[in-house]
Formats: structure tokens, C-alpha cells, sequence
């Protein structure tokens, strides 16, 4: 199984910009972000699908960047115009590939219930 560990956390004030990383043990698997906010479920922040594309929760889309260096097996997360509400703990996260009716490989969107995760990053964002 893989060992994920997050770095890159912190504070930042509303607007401003934070990279998470994660780095990975072994690949390929599929793999996202997902974050707790204080008092909230967990929600899926970003993921690649099979075929390494973005996908983005609406909350995040055209703020938050996810992109990987799969020859350094590591994950990031460019967080631009932050929002107090974007405050929480973030997660990466992986597991393994489903496989559909045409033996194509398919990622989960759902980064919450991924198998495998890092131990946590805080993210605060308040003036």
C-alpha cells in the first residue's frame, strides 16, 4: 500500500495563495485532495481521472490548481484567492483503479472514501 504525507499547509489571509504537496511511496494509483472544514464533512476537493485529466468540487473550480510529477511522485495543490471558507484539514489520498464494462481503467470521484490517505495538512484562511 502507498504512504502519503502532505506538506505545505499553513495560514493565509483571504485572497491569498498556499501549495500543498504530497508526496507518494509508489504509482500509479488514482489520486486527489479532499479536506475536512471545522465542524463540516468531509468534502472531495480535487482528483485526475484514469486518464490524468482535472476534475474540480464546484467550490474550488478556476481558484485551485491539482497537477503531479509522476516521475518525483508527488501531488500538488495550488491554492489561489482563498476563501475563509476554504479553511480545513486537507488530505491527499489514493487507491487503486476500477475497471469499467471495457476493461478501461476508471478513478473514482469520490476522494473522500479513497483507501489510502496522508495524515493531514492545516489550511487557515482569516484576516
Amino acid at each position: 500500500q502507498p504512504h502519503l504525507a502532505e506538506s505545505g499547509g499553513g495560514s493565509a489571509l483571504p485572497g491569498g495563495s498556499l501549495n500543498l504537496s504530497c508526496a507518494v511511496s509508489s504509482a500509479p494509483w488514482c489520486m486527489g485532495w479532499f479536506r475536512q472544514p471545522p465542524g463540516q464533512e468531509r468534502e472531495t476537493v480535487a482528483s485526475f481521472d484514469a486518464r490524468d485529466r482535472p476534475m474540480y468540487s464546484d467550490s474550488v473550480k478556476g481558484r485551485f490548481t491539482i497537477s503531479k510529477d509522476d516521475t518525483l511522485k508527488v501531488m500538488y495543490l495550488q491554492m489561489n484567492n482563498l476563501k475563509p471558507e476554504d479553511t480545513g484539514v486537507y488530505y491527499c489520498a489514493a487507491r487503486g483503479f476500477n475497471v469499467d464494462d471495457y476493461g478501461e481503467a476508471v478513478c473514482p470521484t469520490n476522494v473522500v472514501e479513497f483507501r489510502f490517505r496522508g495524515q493531514g495538512t492545516q489550511v487557515t484562511v482569516s484576516s
